[in-house]
């Protein structure tokens, strides 16, 4: 096998097991996820863990350029020389539940009603017995922190959203500049990165190809990078200098949500933490805002309990095909993550846009019934800016849009302009993006439905098969 790797040009993980030998299981990864599942008289190869989970919780984490020999009782690991190598053992801290619709009608219907606890799972365990904030596997030095200049988050679709989410909080907490880049742009563009550049790499998964490019290449000039995932095991947080995990747990559907928000509540706690190390807040401050943080599963369950109105109009707008999605501030990257969620899986043409920008050309696509989605920002938040939003629904609502709005408990003032109102509970503007995409997730799940999609329940990665070696032999072991 080692000569085989050695020889094979661009990204693979390669599995051979040989006709005289079924027992034993070969394994090789480059820039490919491969993981082992550690048994007692079994051992298991797959691409994620959600493979062999039902088997065992122990698992070995391959490095980059290595080659796995297992059998029945044994494991070792090799390079691509063929030099004995070290892999890090790790327990993953779900079951096989957790990977199981657990008589929901999808994956993404069960993962939508998993969102408080993703949320305070994430939250868990991230204060001192003072109440100071701490983060796990940060392997960076303070006074580096301390003397970053500027914050890249890179990131591909959904995580891309969350990085714009914490562009809003980090820079308002930390006074920090935020560029927030998609992955597979930034090498490309010649970014200014040096040692002063922090780089946030945002994946659900761990193993996102364009992501850990750029992880890599923000290395090569001097960053140092911090990742957000979920994935114990996978490449990216390996090659990062630091990890925030997120333990949302296994994310089997094709459209993501529990790991959006549990992606921009790791980011807010990262946010405070630089706030918390840079003297930019008091501590009085960072603990109110972790105690409104704390607030925010119970919020969440909330929304998700009003779902069936969500529903039911989604339900009533089956043959729509075109939906669009206005916001501003942190409204305006959960308007982009409901017109993804819409086009992954309705369907259907969607677009999501920031509201301001309605007048510079976006109007001309409101017509007779269009359905428009408005977030409406709290009318405690930045001033003017509920007012101008408001004023959007009415600009769009007099060309004969169908408008339905997104508004916080007790927000009068959109009543008249609104056709369905989605209520949330209140919560601070920074914050309110973890309960205004609830709709949004519960619509298209609802719509796609409607219409006969089954994308709702696809797996988010058609190669979870699960190689394995064991003794005794049973029917389907490779």
């Amino acid at each position: 096998m080692t000569d085989v790797a050695q020889r094979l040009e661009g990204t693979f993980t390669l599995l051979a097991v040989h006709a005289d030998a079924p027992d034993t299981v070969v394994g090789a990864r480059h820039d490919s996820p491969l993981v082992v599942g550690l048994g007692e008289g079994e051992n298991f190869l797959g691409s994620d863990v959600a493979a062999f989970i039902s088997h065992t919780k122990e698992a070995l984490e391959l490095g980059q350029d290595q080659v796995v020999t297992i059998t029945p009782t044994s494991v070792e690991v090799v390079d691509f020389d063929g030099v004995p190598a070290e892999a890090k053992r790790y327990t993953v801290d779900w079951d096989a539940a957790a990977a199981e619709k657990g008589g929901f009608s999808s994956f993404m219907d069960k993962e939508i009603h998993d969102q408080p606890h993703a949320v305070g799972d994430t939250l868990l365990g991230r204060t001192d017995p003072s109440g100071k904030l701490v983060l796990d596997d940060l392997r960076i030095d303070e006074a580096v922190l301390r003397s970053v200049d500027k914050i890249i988050v890179v990131a591909c679709g959904t995580a891309a959203y969350s990085g714009h989410v914490a562009k809003y909080a980090i820079e308002h907490w930390c006074r920090i500049p935020v560029e927030v880049e998609l992955a597979h742009e930034f090498r490309y563009r010649d970014p200014i990165v040096d040692e002063k550049t922090l780089v946030v790499a945002v994946t659900q998964s761990g193993e996102t190809m364009d992501t850990l490019m750029a992880v890599r290449h923000a290395r090569e000039q001097g960053a140092k990078v911090i990742s957000i995932v979920n994935t114990h095991g996978s490449t990216i947080p390996r090659e990062s200098d630091a990890v925030l995990y997120t333990h949302a747990g296994p994310e089997i559907a094709v459209a993501s949500t529990k790991a959006f928000l549990s992606q921009i509540t790791a980011a807010y706690l990262l946010g405070l933490y630089l706030a918390q190390l840079r003297g930019n807040k008091f501590p009085d401050e960072i603990a109110a805002i972790l105690e409104d943080l704390r607030e925010m599963p119970r919020k969440i369950q909330t929304v998700i309990e009003r779902g069936e109105y969500v529903r039911a109009t989604a339900r009533s707008m089956k043959d729509a095909s075109s939906v669009l999605f206005l916001g501003r501030h942190v409204g305006f990257p959960v308007a982009l993550e409901g017109a993804l969620k819409l086009k992954e899986l309705a369907y259907i043409h969607a677009e999501g846009f920031a509201a301001g920008e309605l007048k510079h050309g976006p109007i001309a696509l409101i017509d007779e019934g269009q359905p428009v989605f408005v977030i409406v920002p709290s009318p405690r938040g930045r001033e003017g800016l509920h007012s101008k939003v408001i004023s959007n629904i009415q600009e769009i609502r007099a060309r004969g849009a169908r408008t339905l709005v997104i508004a916080e408990d007790g927000d009068d003032a959109v009543r008249p302009f609104a056709d369905e109102i989605f209520w949330i509970p209140e919560s601070p503007t920074l914050l309110s993006p973890l309960l205004a995409v609830v709709p949004l997730q519960i619509f298209a799940m609802s719509l796609a439905t409607a219409k006969g999609s089954t994308s709702t329940s696809r797996a988010t990665s058609p190669s979870r098969s699960r190689s394995s070696s064991r003794a005794p032999r049973r029917e389907g072991a490779a």
